[in-house]
């Protein structure tokens, strides 16, 4: 992955730059005010431009632009942090690393400057297993996934070495759990019952309405 920073001129102090930037703080980054990466707000535009998009008939107009290696980091990454169980597949079988590189490589301020913490942050990943073991992440048994990623999954508490990586598995999480949990497998799995028709509507169950005190 060192190899993707120096195509795109992306190093760690550029990085910290662009969290600095941002004004990212830990609460952000885990999740305790906006989700990073999430919070962007379209602008006014005409419809059909790309502050209008046609949800109905979705189209992503720009290139992906992560590396196959670096996909192959991230789906191996957000299969750690929501990884298969008997209720909902992995993360990454539900395409989370293809919504994290979409995000990325578009083409705004937002995600430009997430791109460049992303890059950033697999290099510095990159750099954390080939010392420690020797392979890239995503050949690693999960053992020793974890035992990086134990270093820097909580952004507040990383040392200032590992801050990079930390903010790199933030925003892969948060991603993550966008992407899983707007999916109809991540709505089943939470006990979603939305967004469902129904062949009739019934009221309230009575116990309801008197516990809300709508009873009488």
């Amino acid at each position: 992955m060192s190899r993707i920073i120096a195509r795109t001129g992306i190093n760690r102090r550029m990085a910290m730059k662009a969290l600095a930037a941002m004004g990212l703080t830990a609460s952000t980054l885990t999740g305790e005010s906006a989700p990073a990466g999430l919070s962007a707000k379209p602008t006014a535009g005409p419809a059909g431009t790309l502050s209008d998009p046609d949800l109905v008939n979705p189209e992503i107009p720009w290139e992906r632009t992560l590396s196959d290696e670096a996909l192959e980091t991230v789906a191996a990454m957000v299969d750690l942090i929501l990884p298969a169980d008997e209720r909902s597949p992995s993360a990454s079988e539900l395409g989370a690393h293809d919504f994290i590189d979409e995000w990325v490589s578009a083409p705004y301020p937002t995600q430009q400057e997430h791109r460049a913490i992303l890059l950033a942050g697999l290099d510095w990943l990159d750099q954390a297993c080939d010392t420690l073991y020797g392979e890239p992440f995503s050949q690693l048994s999960s053992d020793q996934q974890q035992t990086i990623c134990d270093q820097i999954c909580y952004l507040p508490d990383a040392s200032e070495e590992n801050m990079v990586g930390a903010a790199l598995f933030a925003l892969v999480r948060n991603g993550a759990a966008a992407a899983v949990w707007t999916t109809e497998e991540g709505m089943a799995d939470l006990g979603y019952v939305g967004n469902v028709p129904l062949a009739r509507w019934d009221p309230p169950p009575a116990n309801v309405l008197k516990h809300l005190g709508l009873d009488s």
